[in-house]
């Protein structure tokens, strides 16, 4: 079945009726917003009456219990929420099917798994568009932008914070244990937002170097319905990792489960000319910040960048539909005919700087990056 392309509705089908297809910041909620653009026309779960009661508090027509049924549905792409080590298995039949994927992170297990998936995408001209939507927000794409136009000349080294408490400690309404499992573990879990953010705005890394660990060999849970749940630790939960993208130009990002509060920005670029900040959304704070040494004439100083245009067209589309922009995006892309930028080839290449952080810490050396996007 050949899915539309161009213009109309988009007809999409949802794989997995989890806690990231309803939360708050989740694909679901805020779909209604594009009613006009993207049908929901079905939804499946291995547990069936999860996917009911999904349905009808999302307002989807079907409820299902497997990704064959819901590929009997006459849709034009399939959103895979599935957890992370099943992603793979479940993206091929899809792409097989003739549709179009969208999908959680990471994108597969091995680089081989996201080859064979990007080459199945290609033969058959279908769009693969892949979670983290981070670069989609209007503060990265500016991060982006403005570091593109030398707004803080050469860059030197950039810091990303991409950690929490982890689920344990975020009185998590689910149970959290396989987060700390192997085949999940933070750097796959945490570590992808920041190592998606660094190479989105400074471009591919072409070097790995890491440090991993197991902070204590058994996590508590704090708060929730797994209160006092006590988790074996067996993925380390405490990553450093640094890249190199060439030219004397490094970032070091963290993915740890071991942040129970910050202050610091997002991000920090550090430039020969100035630095550019992306602040955390709930800081009484720009979303961006830039310090330039001529500000104005003679004088250095922290501006906020603006457009010029009196009426800016658009919004932040990742606010207002969180990640439900990803299925927009798809969206976008199938209308326009134009690349994806959360794409499935950004995806891989993030995993496989993934991939090079475990080899590197595990032998203690520093791992060469063969992929771009």
């Amino acid at each position: 079945m050949a899915p539309r392309t161009g213009k109309g509705q988009l007809r999409v089908g949802v794989l997995g009726a989890g806690m990231i297809s309803t939360i708050e910041y989740g694909y679901l909620p805020h779909l209604g917003k594009i009613r006009d653009r993207v049908h929901v026309v079905a939804i499946a779960n291995r547990g069936l009456e999860k996917a009911r009661a999904v349905a009808e508090s999302q307002h989807i027509d079907h409820a299902v219990a497997s990704l064959d049924e819901l590929l009997a549905f006459d849709i034009d792409a399939v959103v895979n929420l599935l957890p992370g080590p099943d992603h793979f298995r479940a993206s091929r039949t899809i792409l097989e099917s003739g549709r179009h994927l969208v999908t959680e992170k990471p994108i597969a297990g091995t680089m081989a798994e996201a080859d064979e998936l990007l080459d199945l995408a290609d033969r058959a001209g279908l769009y693969v568009v892949s979670a983290p939507a981070d670069m989609l927000a209007a503060p990265w794409a500016r991060a982006r932008d403005l570091v593109a136009r030398g707004a803080i000349g050469k860059v030197a080294f950039a810091r990303v914070q991409s950690s929490h408490a982890g689920a344990a400690g975020l009185a998590w309404p689910v149970n959290p244990s396989q987060f700390y499992q192997r085949g999940v573990g933070a750097l796959l879990d945490m570590g992808v937002y920041g190592l998606t953010q660094a190479t989105g705005v400074l471009g591919p890394a072409r070097r790995v170097s890491a440090l991993s660990g197991i902070t204590v060999p058994v996590r508590r849970t704090r708060g929730g319905p797994f209160d006092g749940l006590e988790i074996p630790v067996t993925a380390p939960d405490n990553n450093l990792v640094l890249l190199d993208f060439g030219e004397a130009t490094f970032a070091v990002i963290d993915g740890t489960f071991n942040v129970v509060a910050s202050r610091a920005p997002r991000m920090e670029v550090y430039g020969l000319e100035g630095t550019l900040l992306v602040n955390r959304p709930d800081e009484a704070v720009p979303p961006i910040e830039v310090y330039r040494l001529d500000a104005a004439p003679g004088i250095a100083g922290w501006v906020t960048p603006r457009t010029y245009e009196i009426f800016p067209e658009g919004s932040d589309r990742f606010v207002e539909l969180q990640r439900g922009a990803l299925i927009e995006h798809l969206a976008d892309c199938i209308r326009d005919g134009r690349q994806p930028v959360a794409s499935g080839y950004h995806a891989r290449h993030v995993l496989e700087v993934m991939l090079a952080a475990e080899r590197s810490a595990a032998e203690g050396r520093v791992i060469d990056v063969a992929s771009t996007f």
